[in-house]
């Protein structure tokens, strides 16, 4: 309970506990709202899809965020699932045979899989960050590149991908591409016209900087 809620307002009390308390209060806002991204159903799919790709031997982890936070917390699942889309021999990340128990060496294997999934063709935006899944800050970033990463082993059909090619949407992937393509050629034309029509522009008639801004709002 806020130490104004007796009667005292915030203005009233010196400024760093004034500030401390409504800043605490957005932060929970914040968490819960990332929160609520994480997909449950989605959580049941990588689950079996990170178990048919990498073997039985991996374990299966209590349902819920916290369960696949836990699972995948140390980074050698997470290794052994990049590892599984190589070919022997050119394995990307080398895993422990026991599991790092040092704090330190957990978060360096996540951050092996991240390098490793970046290199695999995973773009920067689909990334979480290790404190994502470490500190369990965002685990709707943990499902977005496991996600991303899915649908580049269905897209390349190299022979590594194991499990239901449906589980990941490969066509999404290509469409978006071409889709980004035509929306390029369509911005340039775009600009085209803006500057063929700027040329000809006069300010005659435009009483104010102001006027045009408030036309457009």
């Amino acid at each position: 309970e806020p130490p104004w809620a007796e009667g005292t307002s915030p203005a009233q009390l010196p400024t760093n506990m004034a500030n401390k308390g409504p800043s605490y209060g957005m932060s929970r806002e914040v968490q819960s709202k990332i929160e609520k991204k994480y997909d449950e159903e989605l959580e049941e799919r990588l689950v079996e899809w990170i178990i048919v790709q990498c073997g039985p031997d991996v374990g299966r982890p209590d349902r819920g965020r916290l369960g696949f936070q836990v699972w995948l917390k140390n980074g050698v699942i997470l290794s052994k699932l990049v590892n599984s889309l190589y070919p022997d021999g050119s394995k990307p990340v080398k895993v422990p045979e026991n599991p790092p128990s040092m704090v330190f060496k957990q978060m360096e294997q996540v951050a092996q899989f991240l390098k490793a999934a970046e290199d695999y063709g995973v773009t920067k935006t689909d990334m979480f960050q290790t404190v994502d899944l470490f500190e369990g800050k965002d685990l709707a970033a943990v499902q977005r590149t496991l996600m991303a990463l899915g649908s580049l082993a269905v897209t390349k059909n190299d022979g590594h991908y194991r499990g239901d090619p449906n589980w990941f949407m490969k066509k999404a992937q290509e469409h978006k591409r071409e889709f980004t393509e035509s929306q390029l050629q369509e911005g340039k034309h775009v600009i085209g016209l803006q500057m063929g029509s700027n040329r000809g522009a006069s300010q005659a008639g435009m009483t104010g900087y102001g006027r045009p801004r408030q036309i457009i709002s």
